[in-house]
């Protein structure tokens, strides 16, 4: 009777999965393999190896790397220093983490595109105490600068979480034998901290990879992410046959990256999920 409350309680969540996440993937799917007469094709698929769309998945994956990267050297030491301090600055500053992503994820990128125009508050400066002004606006500079601000509490907090599990009595018992704190953060702190460590890779990479508002508003069209292309055939050519195909190709990415961390993760005792 009891397992059966608990079946009857996880309806809800079943239903949901099924209309959100189950019937578009469908969708998408059906699209991706027939032409608009409803014949099965692998057109849709195989024109990601077509020149323009290859270039765009080529420069989103190296975006998405550059951006992962830079999260991470910056979020390791940043968890690091945000682990040591007391407790309600540790409160503050998760905080204040956090508090941007209370903002609308459009008002964000649109904030940082006045920031970074020709005549925006950071060149403002610049020409104030004599530097040179700062050209990024419309390059994939910009288009990274702004990732990594979105998507850095996404790498900090994984990271500290997985900082904060760590018991200090392990510290103190690797001082005691003898380890150096080389020796420690190497051969105690990294590895306790490797699940974390992936899970913010995972959660940073995605979404890097699959961007194309960051791309669109802070690259100025000259900048053509893979997202940038499936949305152009939605919501611009109406070819959602080519947008499901090309979106089919990105979800293999996007699973196969899960799949080879969640593996690597396993391998080191650091499962991601």
């Amino acid at each position: 009777m009891r397992n059966l409350k608990r079946q009857l309680l996880a309806g809800p969540y079943l239903l949901w999965m099924a209309g959100f996440i189950l019937l578009p993937l469908i969708v998408i799917l059906y699209y991706a393999f027939t032409t608009t007469g409803g014949n099965f094709t692998f057109l849709n698929v195989s024109s990601i190896t077509f020149s323009v769309h290859f270039k765009a998945l080529i420069l989103s994956l190296k975006l998405a790397l550059i951006c992962t990267l830079i999260c991470l050297v910056l979020s390791y030491p940043l968890a690091m220093i945000l682990n040591n301090m007391k407790a309600k600055s540790q409160n503050f500053i998760v905080f204040i983490f956090i508090l941007p992503m209370w903002m609308n994820f459009m008002l964000r990128i649109l904030a940082w595109r006045m920031l970074l125009s020709n005549h925006g508050v950071i060149n403002s400066l610049l020409d104030t105490i004599g530097l040179p002004r700062l050209d990024i606006l419309n390059t994939p500079t910009a288009v990274v600068f702004c990732m990594v601000y979105d998507f850095l509490p996404f790498m900090i907090l994984p990271i500290y979480n997985s900082m904060a599990r760590i018991s200090s009595d392990v510290i103190e018992a690797a001082r005691d034998l003898g380890a150096n704190s080389i020796t420690i953060f190497f051969k105690v702190i990294v590895p306790l901290t490797l699940s974390g460590v992936l899970s913010g890779i995972i959660m940073v990479f995605v979404p890097a990879l699959t961007s194309f508002a960051v791309s669109d508003l802070l690259g100025g069209g000259k900048v053509l992410l893979i997202g940038n292309v499936i949305e152009q055939a939605f919501m611009q050519e109406y070819n959602w046959n080519l947008g499901s195909g090309l979106s089919f190709v990105l979800m293999i990415f996007v699973i196969a990256s899960m799949a080879l961390m969640n593996s690597w993760g396993d391998e080191n005792g650091a499962g991601v999920w």
